[in-house]
């Protein structure tokens, strides 16, 4: 097919609006499925003592996000590039990092 018999593509704009966004920290997620949707719970584990003195952790949920599957594979591999590129330049990213600062529970 030459250049001319190829349909044109056309651009389109992409405007963002914020003015509805709220940010949130979370330190870990939850995921859960069905057979239609990823549900992705997100939040921050904080320590806490049980009853009787023992260590504890409260997940405390602020925010859910519920995708269809195109768009959880589609996070997926957006998240993969930019967590690949921030590699490139920092170095490997260590998953249980020695504990340093961050909450604790009182002994």
């Amino acid at each position: 097919m030459s250049d001319a018999q190829q349909p044109q593509q056309q651009q389109v704009q992409l405007r963002i609006d914020e003015s509805k966004m709220t940010t949130t920290y979370a330190n870990t997620i939850r995921t859960s499925t069905t057979g239609d949707e990823v549900v992705l719970d997100f939040g921050v584990n904080l320590p806490m003592p049980t009853p009787d003195n023992q260590p504890a952790l409260l997940f405390s949920v602020n925010s859910r996000v519920v995708m269809n599957w195109r768009g959880a594979k589609r996070l997926a591999i957006s998240l993969g590039q930019v967590i690949r590129q921030f590699e490139e330049r920092n170095g490997e990213i260590q998953l249980n990092p020695p504990q340093q600062g961050g909450p604790r529970l009182a002994q």
